[in-house]
């Protein structure tokens, strides 16, 4: 039998590939992060946990023997607590659905899970995702594996977690203002905000305004890949869609490539300075290596102020009704979010639909001049997690819970592509993160120069170390 420690240290490509050659069982996969999960249990990342139904799932993957046509056979992977997963409970963070149990999966999860997937269970999440800090009044708040007393971001905060932590081999997650992103960074994964209409939206009430997305998590950029290779499929009922993609390849040789730098996204996201330490070092690595950089930023006036009237608006349609029925139900960040839509008037919500088109179409003229943009997934290292945000960044007030999280919110209007890869740490020994963005529809070319650079630094096959506890799961899945 492997040794569980060595086998959750393999990447996700890796483990696939071990499981294909049967050099592992799906079995031990599967049991050998269970253990993870109990020794990681201070981290709360898996929230709710499958281990029978797991475990029964790998045993059937196993007599039926490895299959080439399921690209994610017998991979141990974790659901965001906002996606639906059928005969396991699903909160999305809120005390109003704190013993919801779908019927049926999401369509992402589904593919996932026709592609060989076994589900362990779920990840953590603020209250309907609202934020990048992952706590809520079900579960409390998830804590960085690299520092416990630290965040792990959010909204996918629990999948970033349980990736660093070694508790699953993929993740999925979704992002709207960073919520890939910023966990990614602060837990020293990868997080692919992909093109809007990359990953089908079956289940979206509003397919014209591409805010959100679901996207793949995973400890390295070829991990992220092969997720996305599942998740990216075309789908009937999401009609608008982003070209299809092409392979990933890492990019061989760096020289001539067109890199704009923009550490605080021409002064629209105030960056700290252990973080700014840490992304000026990793802009010099791929200028070392003949990339040309300079400082450059696309167009954002305006970008974080549409953002937050097009948020409000959808959290209004969303929750309004349930907040009028539920008050004590909704945090005061929620509550305040969703009450800002109802000041809206329609020519606010326009406008704001007219100023993201020129972003985008700015973002367009930008990649014409540049093949990537590098910029900060989060101006902050990971907070103390009793925080609810930084109220500061840099000595510049931050007027809400959104406002800090201007790097990620103001590169979402873009409709780009945006990833978070590892950068390096802090003198702290916090994690940072480095955004690369690229046009519309690169996915692949953005995940090639990504994994180009992962191959420069080596971050990502840092682990943390957790203290060993253990808790008992019986029943967790319900």
């Amino acid at each position: 039998m492997a040794d569980p420690a060595e086998l959750t240290e393999l990447s996700a490509t890796e483990l696939r590939a071990a499981l294909g050659a049967r050099e592992i069982s799906a079995v031990e996969a599967v049991s050998a992060h269970l253990e993870r999960i109990d020794r990681g249990a201070a981290v709360n990342a898996m929230i709710t946990v499958d281990a029978a139904g797991a475990l029964r799932r790998a045993a059937q993957l196993d007599a039926d023997g490895p299959d080439p046509r399921l690209p994610l056979f017998g991979l141990p992977v974790g659901i965001k607590d906002t996606h639906d997963t059928g005969g396991i409970r699903t909160t999305y963070g809120s005390i109003r659905h704190a013993e919801h149990v779908p019927e049926r999966d999401a369509l992402h999860v589904r593919r996932m899970r026709d592609a060989g997937a076994i589900v362990i269970g779920k990840t953590n999440v603020p209250e309907y995702a609202a934020g990048s800090h992952s706590v809520n009044r079900v579960f409390g708040a998830t804590r960085n594996p690299y520092a416990l007393d630290r965040s792990a971001g959010g909204s996918s905060g629990g999948a970033a977690a349980a990736l660093a932590a070694r508790q699953v081999a993929l993740a999925d997650g979704s992002d709207m203002g960073g919520s890939l992103r910023n966990p990614a960074s602060f837990c020293n994964v990868v997080g692919l905000r992909p093109s809007p209409g990359v990953v089908p939206e079956a289940e979206a009430s509003n397919l014209l305004t591409p805010l959100t997305t679901a996207g793949p998590m995973g400890r390295t950029v070829g991990d992220v890949a092969l997720l996305l290779s599942v998740l990216g499929a075309p789908d009937a009922r999401t009609p608008v869609a982003a070209p299809a993609l092409g392979p990933v390849s890492a990019v061989a040789d760096l020289r001539g490539l067109r890199v704009a730098w923009a550490p605080s996204l021409g002064g629209h996201a105030p960056i700290a300075a252990d973080v700014d330490e840490v992304l000026s070092s990793a802009a010099a690595v791929l200028a070392e290596h003949g990339a040309h950089v300079e400082t450059a930023c696309p167009d954002l006036s305006g970008a974080a102020d549409a953002f937050l009237t097009l948020r409000a608006a959808e959290f209004e349609i969303a929750w309004g009704a349930e907040l009028d029925a539920h008050p004590d139900d909704f945090n005061e960040r929620l509550t305040w979010n969703i009450r800002q839509g109802r000041s809206l008037m329609g020519r606010d919500i326009m406008r704001a639909q007219e100023r993201q088109t020129a972003l985008m179409r700015g973002a367009a003229r930008f990649f014409e001049q540049f093949d990537v943009l590098l910029a900060p997934a989060a101006t902050v290292a990971p907070f103390p997690v009793e925080w609810d945000y930084p109220r500061t960044v840099e000595g510049e007030p931050q007027a809400h819970y959104l406002d800090w999280m201007r790097a990620a919110t103001t590169i979402t209007m873009l409709g780009a592509p945006a990833l978070s890869v590892p950068a390096g740490f802090t003198r702290d020994g916090l994690p940072v993160g480095l955004q690369m963005v690229g046009p519309f529809g690169s996915d692949h070319r953005l995940l090639g120069i990504a994994q180009a650079y992962e191959a420069l630094t080596g971050f990502a096959r840092l682990s943390p170390e957790l203290p060993a506890e253990s808790r008992h799961w019986s029943n967790e899945a319900r």
